[in-house]
């Protein structure tokens, strides 16, 4: 017999060789019916894998990242197959899961798949997931394996097949189809229930541009008809709320080949909601104790080799610049710790100094590929809403308690009111890869999961996801039309204090590490205005609109009454135009309502002469005729409400 514990430390004993399978049957019927996959002693297999010895498991259902990587992963096979069965000449590579759905790259030679194909492709993928073939994972020598490959011309199979070490070769068979395989499927094809294709692109052979182009399907499953079809309005609505349209229509920001690809352009209208989000940042980090700091955006090379970004980044940076002094090589800077790190070791510290906590909006640049570019979601420079707290270990989780208040306030201005956390901790079977002594890493992992434990926050635990220098907590929101983003992060690092030798002294009197924590809660402003946009539509809170009334009178004799309005709005440090158009109001309207400004207000003989406005809400509510000053106050509520919400709970 051998002991199998679950996730909640149940143990209970099985006979040695049971499959996965029979165990969920053995718990339940309906969890029989709903799991995909299953890890054992933290390694994902397939739930047709016999358990030979003691093992802790988890079984994966749909709604678990891992079980839908599963689904996807085997959904991959079925389309490889299905290529194959229209174009028995294309030669397969790989075809992973991805973050929505799967893909598989093929050398298709002279054929081509196009748009055209998509539904054949489609209603072929259905029929074969309908003969419910089992997924069956076996090994394979290389000998054979390579075998196997080279009489079917398939030199991309050879390629991963030699670097891969003999005894570890695997091939998984369903229906009259194999293929290389690591594992990691659902029990068989009939769980999928509704496929689409989605797109066909060019690829090369393991992204090297010197290699040949291949063509990748895309495509993604479900295991209900009902679900695809949700996800392909969700996409229609995706379409509409594309942060690169909308930045576009509301002139936030640009792109412009002449400056640079990947580098945006802040236009008025965005550089006044991206300073609104970083003034509202700076009083929230001032009630916290922050200092705010300045670093330059160029370092000498040595600063990032010491910090070890150089070694991580060095592909993905732009080259080094050199000067005049032979062997001076600055670097632009890649991350804004490293000079953080020199901030702090400046001046000596004593543990009463700590925690010190150091505030920047640092403007970071990696050279991107340029096909990874991607609106202000993927670009070459971008600036951080970075943090650096050194602390000591004993204040570890209270610098998180504090982080996540910082966190729950912005999310809660900004109407994220979806979102849950993901704890990154070491791998409980191989320790030796981690920087730092055994007592601070349980203490900062203890203290990561009890703050979350203390704000009710549901966080998930991933064993195996902590940096090699510290742990970390990460947030996931759930935007309006129901996708995941992941903002912001708080991490512990033992790494840079050691590299920087940085130091303190404890109240023994003795010299010690502190430690250090990155923290950032926007992430990056660019990404952070991209998933804003998407989120809203374009439709911001009242006070993160750029432009939060537009006046507008209904001729051209009302202009001087409507700039009066404009100045005393002004005075209130409203955010106020004026339209003065030689246009019918009617238009106007339309078009102010395109911009989403949050509120119109409308000026004409009546209004001019009692000191009024006509108030009409975004999205039409008409709030009818208001006082100046009363407006005004109005306006200054809301805002002071929305920006303070959090203070309510």
């Amino acid at each position: 017999m051998i002991n199998i514990t679950f996730p909640d430390g149940n143990v209970r004993q099985y006979e040695s060789g049971i499959l996965g399978i029979d165990i969920a049957k053995d718990i339940s019927s309906r969890l029989a019916k709903e799991v995909l996959s299953i890890s054992i002693n933290g390694k994902q297999k397939d739930l047709n894998h016999p358990i030979t010895e003691d093992a802790v498991i988890r079984f994966y259902k749909w709604e678990d990242p891992e079980g839908k990587h599963a689904f996807w992963h085997s959904s991959a096979h079925v389309l490889a197959q299905v290529i194959l069965d229209f174009y028995p000449k294309a030669k397969l590579t790989i075809g992973p899961s991805i973050e929505v759905g799967f893909y598989y790259d093929v050398d298709l030679g002279q054929e081509a798949i196009s748009e055209k194909d998509f539904d054949k492709i489609e209603k072929r993928f259905m029929e074969r997931v309908r003969e419910n073939a089992e997924f069956k994972l076996r090994k394979v020598c290389k000998v054979d394996a390579l075998d196997y490959y080279t009489t079917r011309n398939n030199e991309y199979k050879v390629e991963l097949i030699n670097d891969l070490e003999d005894g570890n070769i695997t091939f998984c068979d369903h229906s009259d189809f194999t293929d290389l395989c690591r594992g990691g499927h659902i029990l068989n094809t009939g769980i999928i229930k509704a496929m689409k294709v989605m797109s066909v692109a060019g690829a090369y052979w393991r992204g090297d541009e010197k290699r040949n182009q291949l063509t990748r399907v895309y495509g993604v499953s479900f295991p209900k008809q009902k679900m695809l079809d949700e996800y392909v309005l969700m996409l229609e609505e995706a379409k509409k709320r594309d942060h690169r349209k909308i930045g576009k229509e509301l002139e936030l920001f640009a792109f412009s080949q002449t400056v640079g690809a990947g580098l945006p352009l802040w236009l008025p209208r965005g550089t006044r909601l991206r300073l609104k989000l970083e003034d509202y940042l700076k009083k929230i980090q001032k009630r916290f104790d922050y200092e705010q700091v300045m670093t330059p955006h160029i370092g000498n090379i040595q600063l990032y080799k010491t910090s070890g970004h150089y070694a991580k980044y060095g592909e993905d940076s732009f080259r080094p610049i050199t000067t005049p002094q032979e062997g001076e090589e600055f670097l632009l800077k890649p991350m804004n710790c490293p000079h953080h790190c020199e901030i702090f070791r400046l001046k000596p510290h004593s543990y009463r100094d700590l925690p010190v906590r150091l505030a920047e909006f640092g403007t970071v640049y990696r050279y991107e590929q340029s096909g990874e570019l991607h609106g202000l979601t993927r670009v070459r420079g971008f600036t951080q809403d970075d943090a650096h707290i050194f602390c000591t270990p004993d204040q570890v989780k209270d610098e998180f308690l504090k982080v996540m208040d910082i966190i729950f306030i912005i999310f809660k201005a900004l109407n994220f009111e979806n979102f849950e956390a993901q704890i990154s901790l070491r791998d409980k079977n191989n320790q030796e890869k981690y920087i730092g002594n055994e007592e601070n890493w349980e203490k900062a992992e203890q203290s990561i999961i009890e703050a979350c434990q203390e704000k009710g926050l549901p966080a998930r635990i991933e064993y195996g996801e902590a940096a090699f220098y510290g742990p970390k907590l990460d947030f996931m929101v759930k935007d309006a039309i129901g996708r995941r983003w992941q903002l912001g992060t708080i991490q512990v690092d033992y790494n840079l204090p050691e590299r920087f030798e940085l130091e303190y002294t404890g109240e023994d009197n003795a010299k010690h590490r502190p430690v250090m924590i990155h923290r950032a809660p926007f992430g990056s402003m660019e990404r952070f205005v991209a998933v804003l946009i998407e989120h809203t539509a374009g439709k911001f809170p009242l006070w993160l609109a750029p432009d939060q009334v537009v006046i507008l009178p209904v001729s051209e004799r009302f202009n001087d009454y409507a700039y009066q309005v404009k100045e005393l709005l002004r005075s209130y440090d409203i955010g106020v135009l004026v339209d003065d158009r030689n246009e019918k109001v009617g238009r106007k309207i339309r078009d102010n309502e395109l911009k989403r400004i949050p509120y119109l207000l409308i000026v004409g003989e009546q209004e001019a002469e009692n000191g009024t406005v006509s108030v009409r809400k975004q999205g039409g509510k008409d709030l009818g005729s208001i006082k100046m000053i009363t407006f005004a106050e109005h306006i200054c509520e809301e805002i002071n409400k929305e920006m303070n919400a959090w203070q309510k709970e």
